[in-house]
């Protein structure tokens, strides 16, 4: 039997161990990530191995040669370009002549490989996936496997709602030669994405196996220096070379001498190394030639070979490449990494996090800060559900925001334009100037709006045909110390996943073309963005409706941007309007939830006593609207949802409308009246967008005070959310209390469940389970029926919980129902 082995990885995440380097032979427990792979293929009795080559080929085959050494048989195909999982295999057609095995040249595992063989011959199967259960597997493609092994789904890359499983696919597949007439030659084509799907929809014999044992994909640096301490804890059943000396697990190389007052605690040393007097160093592994002076203390890191660490020297979990002098009482701490042929200067700090390039030297007392400090907290991802935010200044500085614009622009090309612009505070100003030098930087051109609500420039990328997308800098509505990002296309909709990833994949190679001198972009500030929307904005209202009713409102403005260009639209329409917080105020557009609620008492107040047609507040971005009758009473946001449907469809009459999973069962109901169509969705902003983006959909909103019509805009817009409120009501003759009375009551209540993190997955996979056999739904999260009642449990994108929403006509009996899936996570909790 053969296996195809896949080795022509960048090693981009693993940056700057592998700048020069193949990912494949970035060493693990002193040996190249391959040659754990190969000897665990040996062990398998696989001997005849095909490795298909890419990037610095050379490394790897002056390395390995023709494989005798290990007891194989090597031979090697490289590739002139980057065809992906499955055309790489493709380039290895000639050479198989039956069942083969495709394995990764990067993958740290100790799985019986011979067992899953087995799996595959006893069942016939055209294709088998190695499978695997992991504590997090949002950052894998999950495999979800009926009980006898044939696969029923896979989910590639999915958020934390649709994690129904945690075994997730391994990259080790068993094939029948046949499957390689499903990949085109000479293409881009990927097994996860286009061959196993392919196959599924054919119903040929996909199965998946579970192996047991460890198994890592050393994917960025973190995972680099997990996977060592992983080993050294025992957790993998890999070979070390040396002796095992003593009590405290430490592996010893040939010629190395270790000073017997040292303290070695799970230590791997390899050949010709030197440790001096009173070392201490506990879970570290030393690469060939490495060299210890007496005092120096390590902890948790991993040194590339003929490195040398001098006197008093301190690391905390730190890489060293090789061929590196650490000098006397120097600091690395936590994180920390020194790549090839580098210097740290005697009593030098280099901060946590930090990134040291080759050939780099760091003064004597210096204290090394990068800009890029939390850059391995996104190695990941860069965006989260919700665009890129983080901590003002400190994760978004202005050298981080200047690299992503530079990425985002250089996805486009040169001499397009994009726009930029911002909320009111001086932290967006200083992130948006330096988005827009990162753009000008790779000769892209800007349109600049500044201080613009959201929905407005969203508009505008639709209206302005040489604007390819955006992004919008603002201060987080949540948490005054954090910076948002949000990026938008052409349509004025969040990004799609797959220009995410480019921008990512762009970011963290850093190797984006910078444009030349005269090729740099140029800035320009549109007038007359503001009248553009305006203009299409009352062309897509019935003007004289609304004028006829003469509405009476009290709106708060939440001190942000739509107070620059509201009160025009609303005056235009005859609307009067008593306006609160309608001056920009940056220091007041961040809100706790008590000033929230405060201020929507505020604004219930007073509206009471104006004997208001109704109140509303606009968030401060002008995505989100929250809503009082005429009473002073306020509409919830679940409730208020349910009105606009009533009114939309009433309006319409045909088509479909949008609502997420948490949504009201009301919501068919009311639908169902009118003839017409309920789109369940995500709860996630881009899945609602796409959504309403869809043919035949008239009204798309969430639970959350987003509405979105999108025969105006596909997008989030509250200022034309309120305004199609006060035509709707027109048209009717009705106030906001008399729509509210048809709605059937109802009782929705929701709680978060604390999980940990690594027990995501396995609870998603206990829900899922749990759900079987049960009327369920698998939108976002798992969603289980109890007659009309229902409960959804679905995990947080970026929090240590699950939200948990139940819907019941009884409010004794929801809140039964809520406790009984908080008591099974709990007994689930405690079996983990």
């Amino acid at each position: 039997m053969k296996a195809v082995v896949m080795a022509g990885g960048f090693g981009t995440r693993l940056r700057p161990i592998t700048e020069r380097l193949p990912k494949p032979m970035a060493y693990v427990a002193n040996r190249p990530m391959m040659e754990h792979v190969v000897r665990l293929l040996k062990r398998a009795g696989i001997l005849d191995l095909e490795v298909l080559l890419y990037f610095y080929p050379d490394k790897i085959t002056s390395y390995f040669g023709d494989g005798s050494p290990w007891g194989v048989r090597i031979h090697y195909i490289g590739a002139e370009s980057d065809y992906g999982t499955a055309g790489s295999v493709k380039n290895a057609e000639p050479r198989i002549d039956g069942t083969f095995l495709v394995i990764s040249a990067d993958i740290i595992t100790d799985f019986d490989l011979s067992r899953a063989i087995e799996f595959h011959r006893e069942r016939e199967a055209a294709a088998t996936i190695v499978l695997t259960r992991v504590p997090n597997p949002i950052q894998y493609g999950i495999v979800i496997t009926e009980d006898d092994g044939r696969i029923a789904r896979f989910l590639e890359k999915p958020s934390w709602g649709e994690v129904f499983s945690d075994t997730v696919n391994t990259g080790i597949y068993i094939l029948e030669p046949e499957v390689l007439s499903l990949i085109p030659h000479g293409k881009n084509f990927d097994f996860s994405k286009n061959v196993f799907p392919e196959m599924l929809s054919r119903g040929d014999r996909l199965l998946g196996y579970i192996a047991e044992g460890y198994w890592k994909d050393v994917g960025n640096l973190d995972e680099y220096l997990n996977v060592h301490l992983d080993i050294l804890s025992g957790k993998v059943g890999i070979e070390f070379e040396g002796k095992k000396a003593g009590s405290g697990n430490v592996w010893i190389g040939e010629n190395s001498r270790v000073d017997f007052t040292s303290d070695l605690q799970n230590v791997v040393i390899g050949r010709d190394c030197v440790v001096g007097a009173g070392v201490t160093a506990e879970n570290v592994v030393l690469g060939d030639g490495c060299v210890v002076e007496d005092g120096a203390v390590l902890q948790s890191s991993v040194v590339w070979p003929r490195t040398t660490i001098h006197k008093g020297v301190r690391l905390l979990e730190n890489i060293i490449g090789s061929d590196c002098v650490i000098r006397g009482r120097a600091f690395l701490a936590e994180r920390a990494v020194i790549s090839d042929h580098c210097q740290i200067g005697t009593e030098a700090v280099v901060k946590a996090n930090v990134k040291v390039w080759p050939h780099k030297v760091v003064e004597d007392g210096a204290v090394l800060s990068s800009s890029l400090v939390w850059g391995e907290k996104w190695a990941r991802s860069l965006f989260s559900a919700y665009g890129i935010y983080g901590l003002a200044n400190h994760e978004i500085t202005p050298e981080f925001a200047a690299k992503v614009g530079a990425a985002f622009a250089a996805t486009f090309g040169k001499k397009v334009v994009l726009s930029t612009s911002r909320d009111s505070h001086k932290t967006s100003r200083m992130i948006n100037r330096a988005i827009m030098t990162g753009m000008l930087s790779v000769g892209v051109d800007v349109h600049d709006y500044g201080v613009t609500p959201l929905p407005v420039v969203r508009y505008l990328a639709r209206s302005h045909r040489e604007e390819k997308g955006g992004v919008h800098t603002r201060k987080s509505p949540f948490d005054p110390s954090f910076v948002d990002l949000k990026f938008f296309d052409d349509s004025g909709l969040n990004l799609p996943l797959g220009m995410e990833r480019n921008i990512e994949l762009l970011f963290f190679r850093e190797d984006f073309v910078r444009a030349d001198t005269e090729e740099t972009g140029e800035i320009s500030f549109p007038v007359g963005g503001f009248d553009t929307y305006v203009d299409g904005f009352l062309k897509a209202i019935n003007v004289r409706v609304v004028k006829e009713r003469g509405f009476n409102i009290v709106l708060d403005h939440s001190y942000g941007s739509t107070a620059l260009l509201f009160p025009r639209i609303l005056g235009r329409l005859g609307v009067e309007t008593v306006a609160l917080n309608a001056n920009l105020d940056a220091a007041r557009i961040t809100k706790t939830e008590e000033e929230f609620q405060k201020g929507l008492s505020h604004l219930t107040a007073i509206s009471r006593s104006l004997s208001a047609d109704f109140g509303v507040m606009i968030d401060t971005g002008g995505e989100k609207i929250f809503l009082v009758d005429e009473k002073g009473d306020i509409l919830p946001d679940w409730t208020a949802l349910q009105v606009f449907c009533l009114l939309s469809c009433r309006r319409k009459r045909s088509g479909k409308v949008g609502v997420p999973v948490t949504a009201s069962r009301n919501v068919e109901k009311i639908a169902a009246r009118f003839g017409m169509d309920v789109i369940r969705t995500r709860t996630l902003p881009r899945s609602l967008m796409e959504t309403a983006a869809s043919e035949g959909v008239t009204f798309v909103g969430d639970d959350s005070g987003g509405y979105v019509f999108p025969s105006f805009q596909p997008a989030f817009d509250g200022m034309f959310a309120i305004v199609r409120l006060m035509e709707m009501l027109a048209g009717e003759n009705r106030s906001l209390s008399d729509v509210l009375r048809e709605v059937p009551p109802t009782v929705m209540l929701k709680k978060k469940i604390p999980c940990a993190w690594e027990h995501k997955g396995a609870l998603m996979r206990m829900l899922a389970d749990h759900a079987k056999g049960k009327p369920s739904q698998f939108v976002d999260g798992v969603k289980i029926f109890h007659g009309e009642d229902w409960a959804l449990i679905y995990p947080s994108q970026d929090e240590a919980y699950f939200h948990l929403c139940v819907e019941s006509e009884d409010r004794r009996e929801a809140g039964e129902i809520a406790a009984g899936y908080v008591d099974l996570f709990s007994t689930w909790a405690r079996t983990l």
